[in-house]
């Protein structure tokens, strides 16, 4: 089984992030770009499967930013090889954007390694724009079925057996391949890496495409207008009735006067 991970970098969110007063953006200084977190969960989830089934993990990642060291710590934590497509004219995509040139990757990737991917997955999301799409963009791209927020993979018989998470437990769904899968929080968390194998990632060779390589650039058709703050939460009224019968009374009188019964 050939799996290929698509990866994003975004800002660090174990890190408070605030608007910048005068550029109404995040202000990112000193904040150290990382793997998004749904990204890890998939990772984690294709190398368990490589290692009960068989088969190799790549990772592929667009953008504008340098995202070496992102692959080179999905290298340390078992993916064999890492795809880097990075050009100033992928730092304003949309989602539907982001899908076109992940796409246009792979089939770059699979024409230059003469074999095609079995499994591509994606996180269900980022950490930074939360929309949710590329993955099942991604699929009508490349023209492949699709299954969204997964938390377990299996091979049964010829086909993958995948774990959809739902709000009542899971989806069983039987897949052929090639498919694209989004991947959730699985019942476990990615794994750290040794010494060695961070050492072996320090020395990998990861080859790197411009835009002109790849294919068309798409412009985006969705951009963010602004970034607003959520508003600070207003002081709460403390009721200092002793009494419980008065206590109740007072904040039923309290809510009527707020108009919210």
């Amino acid at each position: 089984m050939k799996i290929m991970l698509c990866v994003k970098q975004v800002p660090d969110d174990s890190i408070e992030i605030h608007l910048d007063n005068k550029t109404k953006k995040p202000n990112l200084n000193g904040v150290s770009l990382v793997a998004n977190a749904f990204d890890t969960y998939a990772l984690e989830l294709a190398v368990r499967f490589i290692e009960a089934n068989g088969g190799t993990v790549s990772v592929l990642t667009v953008g504008a930013d340098d995202s070496l060291n992102t692959l080179k710590n999905c290298l340390s934590v078992g993916a064999k090889e890492a795809f880097s497509v990075k050009d100033d004219l992928y730092a304003d995509l949309d989602a539907a954007s982001t899908a076109d040139v992940l796409a246009d990757a792979i089939n770059k990737i699979e024409k230059d390694k003469g074999e095609k991917f079995d499994l591509i997955l994606c996180g269900k999301e980022s950490t930074d724009e939360i929309t949710g799409q590329v993955g099942a963009l991604l699929a009508e791209k490349l023209g492949t079925s699709f299954v969204s927020s997964a938390i377990e993979i299996n091979l049964k018989d010829a086909n993958m057996e995948v774990h959809q998470e739902t709000e009542e437990g899971y989806n069983i769904v039987s897949l052929e391949s090639p498919a694209v899968v989004t991947v959730s929080k699985p019942n476990y968390d990615p794994r750290y890496p040794t010494i060695r194998t961070k050492m072996a990632s320090r020395k990998a060779v990861i080859p790197t495409y411009c835009a002109a390589e790849i294919g068309e650039v798409k412009q985006a058709k969705v951009r963010c207008i602004e970034y607003v703050q959520p508003p600070k939460k207003e002081a709460g009224i403390k009721i200092k009735e002793k009494d419980a019968m008065l206590a109740v009374s007072a904040a039923i009188e309290q809510m009527k006067k707020d108009k919210t019964i």
